[in-house]
């Protein structure tokens, strides 16, 4: 018998390839489409659950006014200038959107339209439920301070004191609430038009509140428009009677400063006096140069006077006077005729003494002149002395003067500002006050409606179609991925790749799953018609037992085993005998000793006698063989206390070496691995063992146990055989079947009796 070192197989046959195993897109596509049908009746019994609930559920309709909303209003009293209400476009249109969507205006439409009353928002017209969980919650978890003596909670004085609502006010605070969750404010993106969109199971009633809020907005801001023009006007008034009062104060002030410093022409005197300045200062002028020219000719007189009147008659001023030259004309003609009478005449002629006489009184009317010339010269400077201090003394007396006026003409000119000022201020704001009261009856609002709501046809919510698409896609989804989670939590064993992965064991083939079939019937399955497909897996089956031993020892002792009970080891082991019996001389032995099955199966005489028996020779070997189907059978016979002990004997071994000499082969139904040491034991006795495993049922950690068990007592494990496997499922999950399973005569007969 070959051994195999279990430090070279175990590791192979016990170590996952989970981790180092890609992603299989088509074993994927594979498992979901494997629970097509299942995934299937998901989705169908979740869409027609679906349509049951929304058949149940109320539709909503949506009614929908659209708004326009100018940010630019007609300004009749400018109550931008006075308030500066003026903003940027995109924060007054969000905050006529927040107005829309205010408390007041919706507690102004559940006014108008009284939904208090309306069955979808009055409280006391909806059904009860039969416990009101959130009442009791409230109870519990709210805190009430506790009553005073003699008053109970909840009475008048509370209601009077304003600390508990009235019912009325309750029910109207929450049908405000619930009208303001079913309003939708929804701004059309690069305008100024809003959509006012109302949510109501009642259709009409939704086109009249989604109205109602567009005519309460615009209402609502034309009442304050009046409002703020009424404020405006009121304020105005105000301010014209304090205006108008300013403007007489000042004007009074200004008429008493005028008669206080008798100003009645402030212009005309103003201009009088500046030119009589004017002509004061060139009078002194030319007073001061007259003066200098007389104060010249008068010192030049005072320095000749010494010399007598003929040193004046020099002075250029008095030379100058055309009355000297005429006189010293004549003195020098008078003076030219004595000498030239004296030429002829002597000092006594009275020719001479008449022109000597001439002479004296032309010299004595030069003389004269001289003097009164001298005279004139200093009259002149003294003249001209005068009028330049008399100018003088004028001139700073007007300068004087003209400075007390220019100072009285400031503090006018600026009591006139004063005048002016409130004067056109006071015409402005009267100006503006009749325009307000001759427009104070025209309304102006910054909104009007463009299109009015109308009655919904066509429900919003629920979209039926759309749901129970949604509902079918998301349970298509939910189907697969449970599909993949069941296949992912399926630790066993779903095909032969899985063995061979996991096992590191060659699969000596499948065996279909056989329904509504009786344990008894199942042991003689191979040598029935009715299950052509089983029968020829037991043949592919012993085709790989026979071929298995061609290269080695021949597989004499042949034990069959699980690892836990009901995965079908005694069927493979009996359906198996019966497939080598056709071919070579076998016994079938039943060595589960515990829950012996074979006596069962072929309807042996209770009592008769096995292999127990011939183990603890209390019978001989003739009398335990039974034949039947062309082969010969060994039952457990009396059930042992000591079975383990039994089959441990050189008794057994000894009984196996004679049997070995009467048949070709020798097939032994052994215990499960991993409920009894039984196997163990045969395996010691066996040339081959075949583990059997039950697809999708035993799980692969459990196996891997028990086949490193054998594998450490150095069991020549064959191969495996994997039982029970759903052959139609099995062919569209993996369709990876023809290294060990030949597919022949799968016909409708076959179908019908595996229950497929």
């Amino acid at each position: 018998m070959e051994s195999i070192a279990p430090s070279s197989v175990r590791p192979r046959a016990i170590q996952r390839l989970d981790f180092d195993e890609k992603v299989d897109l088509l074993h994927t596509w594979q498992v979901i489409w494997s629970s097509k049908w299942s995934i299937l009746s998901l989705v169908l019994v979740a869409m027609l659950a679906t349509v049951v609930v929304l058949f149940g559920i109320t539709p909503t309709y949506r009614a929908i006014t659209t708004l326009l909303i100018e940010q630019q209003k007609a300004n009749i009293v400018a109550i931008e200038q006075i308030y500066g209400t003026e903003s940027s476009q995109s924060e007054y249109l969000q905050t006529q959107f927040e107005l829309l969507k205010s408390r007041t205006l919706a507690e102004q439409v559940v006014r108008k339209l009284n939904l208090t009353t309306h069955p979808e928002f009055d409280p006391r017209q909806k059904p009860k439920p039969l416990i009101n969980v959130s009442a009791l919650l409230s109870r519990f978890l709210k805190a009430k301070p506790a009553a005073q003596p003699g008053e109970l909670p909840g009475t008048v004085p509370d209601v009077l004191a304003g600390s508990v609502p009235t019912e009325e006010a309750r029910i109207f605070k929450d049908v405000t609430s619930a009208f303001m969750d079913r309003i939708v404010i929804e701004p059309i993106p690069k305008s100024q038009l809003v959509k006012i969109q109302v949510d109501m199971a009642d259709a009409p009633m939704a086109a009249r509140a989604a109205n109602a809020l567009a005519n309460g907005y615009i209402e609502a801001q034309l009442e304050a428009s009046m409002a703020m023009s009424a404020n405006a006007t009121a304020w105005m008034h105000t301010r014209l009677g304090e205006l108008r009062d300013k403007l007489t104060e000042s004007e009074n002030r200004l008429q008493a400063y005028r008669e206080a410093e008798n100003l009645v022409d402030l212009d005309g005197v103003t201009t009088i006096n500046a030119a009589e300045l004017s002509l004061t200062g060139n009078r002194m002028i030319d007073a001061r140069r007259q003066r200098a020219e007389a104060e010249s000719q008068y010192r030049q007189v005072q320095s000749m006077r010494e010399g007598g009147w003929e040193k004046l008659a020099t002075i250029p001023a008095v030379l100058g006077n055309p009355l000297i030259q005429q006189f010293k004309a004549e003195e020098a003609r008078a003076r030219a005729k004595v000498e030239e009478l004296s030429k002829r005449y002597g000092s006594r002629h009275p020719a001479m003494e008449a022109a000597r006489t001439e002479l004296n009184a032309a010299s004595a009317s030069l003389r004269g002149q001289v003097e009164q010339i001298v005279a004139g010269i200093e009259r002149n400077y003294q003249l001209a002395l005068a009028n330049e201090g008399s100018l003088k003394n004028s001139y700073n007396a007007n300068k004087t003067q003209i400075q007390n006026i220019s100072r009285k003409e400031f503090q006018v000119r600026e009591l006139q500002r004063e005048v002016e000022a409130n004067r056109a201020l006071y015409e402005t704001f009267m100006t503006r006050l009749k325009e307000t009261t001759a427009t104070s009856d025209l309304e102006t609002a910054n909104a009007r409606i463009i299109d009015p709501a109308t009655v919904p046809s066509r429900p919003i919510k629920p979209q039926k179609g759309l749901i129970v698409v949604l509902v079918g896609i998301l349970a298509l989804l939910a189907g697969a991925g449970i599909s993949l989670l069941l296949n992912s939590l399926n630790d066993t064993f779903k095909s032969t790749e899985d063995v061979e992965n996991n096992l590191n064991l060659p699969v000596l083939g499948i065996l279909p799953m056989i329904k509504k079939q009786e344990r008894g019937q199942l042991a003689k399955l191979f040598t029935s018609h009715e299950h052509r497909t089983f029968a020829e897996s037991i043949r592919t089956i012993r085709t790989a037992v026979i071929l298995s031993g061609m290269n080695s020892s021949h597989h004499e002792i042949l034990v069959v085993t699980s690892s836990i009970p009901g995965e079908g080891k005694s069927t493979v082991a009996a359906n198996l005998a019966l497939a080598l019996g056709q071919m070579e001389k076998v016994l079938l032995i039943d060595a589960d000793l515990r829950r012996p099955t074979l006596a069962k199966n072929y309807d042996f005489p209770v009592g008769t006698p096995g292999l127990a028996n011939l183990i603890a020779n209390t019978a001989r070997l003739e009398d335990c063989i039974r034949h039947s189907n062309g082969i010969d059978m060994l039952s457990a016979g009396a059930v042992p206390p000591n079975p383990l002990e039994l089959l441990s004997s050189p008794r057994f071994s000894s009984v196996l070496e004679t049997l070995k000499k009467k048949y070709d082969r020798i097939v032994i139904d052994s215990p499960p691995t991993q409920a009894v040491s039984d196997a163990a034991i045969l395996a010691t006795q066996a040339n081959a063992l075949i583990y059997v495993i039950k697809s999708e049922s035993t799980p692969i950690p459990l196996v891997q146990k028990g086949v490193g068990q054998m594998l450490q007592n150095n069991a020549p494990i064959t191969g495996v055989v994997l039982n029970q496997v759903n052959v139609k499922k099995a062919k569209k999950y993996m369709n990876k079947y023809g290294g060990y399973y030949d597919y022949y005569g799968y016909s409708s007969d076959d179908k019908k009796a595996t229950g497929t």
